[in-house]
Parts: C-alpha cells; sequence; structure tokens
C-alpha cells in the first residue's frame, strides 16, 4: 500500500487524484507538488493531501513519498525522472514519456540502471472497452491482425504549454497520436517490430508552429499496419475510436462522444461541465457516466500498484513509452520529407526477422479460393484462382 506523491495539482494531476480516491480503498495521496502556490493549496484542500510543496525535490524526497506519479508538462517529466532515480523512489509518469526518443531513452535507462520500479500512465490502453477487445484479439477471435486504426480527435488541449511545440514536443501527434499508436501496438503485438512511418501532418486552423491534424501510417515488420488520426480542429467534443481488423473477423469500438447516453437541454440548467472537451453545455449533450473509469484510470492505477506490490511489471512500461516515442520521431520526420522513414530504436526487445506469412486458403488442389457470396437472386458464387494459370473465375 504505498503513500502517493503526487507532482503535478493541475488537470492531470486532479483526474489522477479522483481516480485513486475510493478506486482499491488503501491508496493514499500522501504529498502533491506545483509550480504554483494557488493551485497546489487548492490542491491539497480538496483532497486533504497533507504534505505540498513548491518546490519539486522536497516533494520527491518527502518520507511519505513512496510511490511518486509524474502529472507534469512534458518538459519537466525527464527532470522529475531523475529526482525519483536521485532518491530511489518508484515512478509512474504519464504520457507522453518524453519530447522525443532519446529523452524517453534516458529515462528508461535512468530508471532500469537504478533498479527502481517504472509505469507508463497510458491510461487509454486500461479502458474497458479496449481492454475486452484487447483480450478478444489476443485470443485469436479475429484471426491475424491485419490493421489496427485509432482516433482522437477533440477542440485541443487545456493548458498553455501544449501549444508551444518547445515545451511539448510537438503538437497534436505527441499530445494524442502517443495513445493512438500504443493502442494499435497491442492489437498488432508489443513484440512485433515497428519498420517505417509515413505520415501528413499540417497547421491548419491555430496560429501555432505545431501541427494541429495528421494521419499516419505505421508498418510493422509481420506486414502488419497501424494507423492513427489525431486533431486538434476537430469540433463537437472529444472523440475516440478504434477499429481491428483480422482475417477472420474486426472489431469496433467507441469510447467516447457517442456511447449511449445522450441528453437534450436548452439551457435552463446550472450548466458548467459536461464532460472531457465539450464545447457547449446546451442542445445535445454526450455525458459520461464515470469518465476516470470510462478512460481507463482505475484499471491503469490498479495495475501500476499490483505490478509494484508483486514485484512484477505493469502491461505498460517505460520501454513501451520509448517505443512510443521513437515511431512519434518517425512520424515528423516523414511529415517534413513526405516519404516512408524507418523507426530508429536503439534497443529491439521483441521478436526479430519476422516477414509477412501467407494466409492464402485453398478451395482445392488446383485452385486458390477467394470469396464467396450470394447474390440478390438468391445464387451463390465462388471465386477462385488457379494456381496454375493465375487465372482468377467463378466456380
Amino acid at each position: 500500500m504505498p503513500k502517493i506523491c503526487i507532482l503535478g495539482g493541475g488537470f492531470i494531476g486532479r483526474f489522477y487524484a479522483e481516480s485513486l480516491i475510493g478506486r482499491r480503498g488503501k491508496d493514499e495521496v500522501k504529498v502533491v507538488f506545483s509550480r504554483s502556490q494557488e493551485t497546489v493549496d487548492r490542491f491539497a484542500k480538496d483532497y486533504k493531501v497533507e504534505a505540498s510543496f513548491t518546490d519539486m525535490e522536497q516533494a520527491v524526497a518527502h518520507s511519505d513519498s513512496e510511490m511518486v506519479i509524474i502529472a507534469l508538462p512534458n518538459f519537466q517529466h525527464e527532470e522529475a525522472v531523475n529526482l525519483c532515480v536521485k532518491h530511489k523512489k518508484p515512478v509512474i509518469c504519464t504520457k507522453p514519456l518524453g519530447r522525443n526518443a532519446d529523452e524517453a531513452f534516458r529515462m528508461m535507462k535512468a530508471v532500469e540502471e537504478a533498479g527502481i520500479f517504472a509505469g507508463y500512465l497510458e491510461d487509454l490502453c486500461y479502458t474497458p472497452k479496449f481492454l475486452k477487445s484487447l483480450k478478444s484479439v489476443q485470443s485469436g477471435a479475429i484471426g491475424r491482425v491485419l490493421w489496427a486504426k485509432s482516433r482522437e480527435t477533440h477542440p485541443g488541449p487545456h493548458a498553455d504549454w501544449f501549444w508551444d511545440k518547445n515545451f511539448a514536443g510537438g503538437g497534436a501527434i505527441v499530445d494524442l497520436g502517443c495513445h493512438c499508436i500504443e493502442i494499435s501496438r497491442n492489437f498488432i503485438g508489443k513484440d512485433i517490430r515497428p519498420v517505417e512511418v509515413m505520415c501528413w501532418a499540417d497547421t491548419q486552423v491555430k496560429p501555432i508552429d505545431a501541427e494541429d491534424h495528421a494521419i499516419g501510417l505505421v508498418k510493422y515488420e509481420n506486414g502488419a499496419i497501424g494507423q492513427f488520426e489525431v486533431s486538434w480542429t476537430f469540433r463537437g467534443g472529444m472523440d475516440l475510436r478504434d477499429e481491428v481488423m483480422g482475417t477472420e473477423g474486426t472489431i469496433w469500438v467507441n469510447t467516447w462522444l457517442r456511447t449511449g447516453f445522450e441528453m437534450f437541454t436548452s439551457g435552463v440548467g446550472e450548466g458548467g461541465y459536461v464532460a472531457e472537451k465539450a464545447e457547449s453545455d446546451s442542445g445535445w449533450q454526450f455525458p459520461v457516466g464515470d469518465e476516470a473509469h470510462e478512460l481507463g484510470y482505475p484499471n491503469m492505477f490498479i495495475d501500476m500498484f499490483d505490478s509494484f506490490e508483486n514485484g512484477g511489471q505493469p502491461m505498460e512500461t517505460f520501454y513501451d513509452g520509448y517505443v512510443v516515442n521513437a515511431i512519434i520521431d518517425a512520424a515528423y520526420k516523414s511529415a517534413e520529407s513526405k516519404l516512408w522513414e524507418p523507426v530508429e530504436l536503439k534497443e529491439w526487445r521483441g521478436q526479430t526477422g519476422l516477414s509477412k506469412p501467407s494466409v492464402f486458403q485453398e478451395y482445392d488442389s488446383e485452385h486458390w479460393f477467394i470469396k464467396d457470396e450470394i447474390l440478390p437472386n438468391g445464387d451463390k458464387v465462388t471465386i477462385v484462382k488457379e494456381k496454375s494459370t493465375g487465372k482468377i473465375k467463378e466456380v
């Protein structure tokens, strides 16, 4: 039962605190850090946190900081991880791990060489619908995965630093693409090496230097394709969707926006917060029953703390965060070059030497099977290909 220190008292830090309180029933937030005195005081009051600091090292070094949660802007992640290494504190870090792969690699190596527990807080890989989908995929329900697509779009992030690519490391790709890339990696297999990336990115609407919209393809060594669609220009709230296509089936997941809870209001009530990234508090609304649960936070923290207590590795590690950052780096290179760009990994810990397997099915000894179809008049058509001549015909 670790006593918890949260570094960051803003939006994500408060989401984490809400998720922790009353979930496992034994986790306590004892220490909080924020750069702002006002923010840290408000957080401490709202969540009854006993020790609050505007000095990061004092928070990390505190005797009640038995597990450190990094909920800070991207440019502070490495500093925070290094303080955890210095004081030998287990650490779990919000996404993305780094602003780039070099930064992520240094953090990964630092915690591994120090021998401290570390986990990557990729919440969208812990949503109830994702976990159910992943279990189905891993059980073979849809055959070999050919294509995994993930989409996250909304009108843009909540804090100023996100919009400065020097602080954030980029725009929509590093902010949202990190989720989408890791979702596809899980579906395809995290031991399958990402080989190269083709990406389109542009600044379409916002007056910023970073991209506010991007679409990318990630090619994997076994022939599978991962696809990400990300945008800070989407209007109407936050849209989280995943699709997985296999040789024997398909899965569609809608995690946010149109989830079966719809409400119309003319705006006569109190108004205010409806759901994350909602753009209006009147008209048709799409509230979420339990936002933290639907976004995967409780499942994520249960995995992290149980893994820590049992001496194991969580589902999402710093190594996963590093691989995601390496894919993002390749995406940014591709967006500039307009070419497929290789994913450069200093360390690869998965399978090697894979190739795209053949999944051709035989119709008989002389033909490959292509498909069956029943026509509107009731006729059944079978399409085959002759092995000897390559001729395609109906039988």
